[in-house]
């Protein structure tokens, strides 16, 4: 038989399968292949939030103005098993008063370092610390006298030095108790962006 165009032909494609017949069993397979993009999905991000990471939420005023109360941030977990921690680092660390609780801060002193701190001004190794992140409205005129942060330890300051207990109230964090690098502030959108 030739077509010659008259007569229509049902094509395959336009033909609708009644229910129950295998075209319709067909979806299941899509369903499947649904779920287990889903599964893949949860797992990755299930990985990346467990070792590399963190969202939190800051929880207080003394990291303000770098961090405000309620801010939506994300912590690096890993990157400490890549480079050592840094003076300027904001880390996020065990309480050393009470590990069940998290705090966040600026590392000020190294393991070493000679940290005193007049009228407010931090000293380290002898030297003044240029601190562009405190504002004046922030500062405080506290004294500290001069301490060698212990091996395996550092030294740490909220930005809002009138209003943090740090490391002037409960002494240096030791290494084992920090266990993330604040990185990227998310939310509001207005501090969206990498931290410093």
């Amino acid at each position: 038989m030739v077509d010659t165009g008259n007569s229509p032909q049902p094509s395959p494609t336009q033909v609708i399968p009644a229910a129950g017949t295998p075209a319709s069993r067909a979806a299941l397979p899509v369903l499947a292949v649904w779920l287990r993009d889903l599964i893949i999905s949860l797992a990755i991000s299930a990985f990346i939030i467990i070792f590399l990471y963190q969202p939190v939420k800051v929880e207080g005023t003394s990291m303000m103005p770098s961090l405000d109360d309620q801010e939506r941030i994300f912590v690096n977990k890993f990157v400490y098993r890549l480079e050592p921690i840094q003076r300027g680092d904001i880390v996020v660390f065990r309480y050393p008063r009470d590990i069940s609780k998290s705090y966040i801060k600026r590392v000020i002193g190294l393991a070493g370092d000679h940290i005193r701190i007049e009228d407010g001004q931090v000293y380290v190794n002898g030297k003044p610390l240029d601190e562009d992140y405190v504002p004046a409205a922030y500062a405080d005129e506290r004294f500290y006298s001069e301490i060698v942060v212990p091996a395996n330890s550092y030294f740490v300051l909220g930005d809002h030095r009138s209003m943090s207990n740090d490391s002037r109230d409960f002494g240096p964090v030791r290494e084992n108790y920090i266990y993330g690098k604040a990185v990227f502030g998310y939310w509001p959108m207005d501090k969206l962006g990498r931290l410093r």
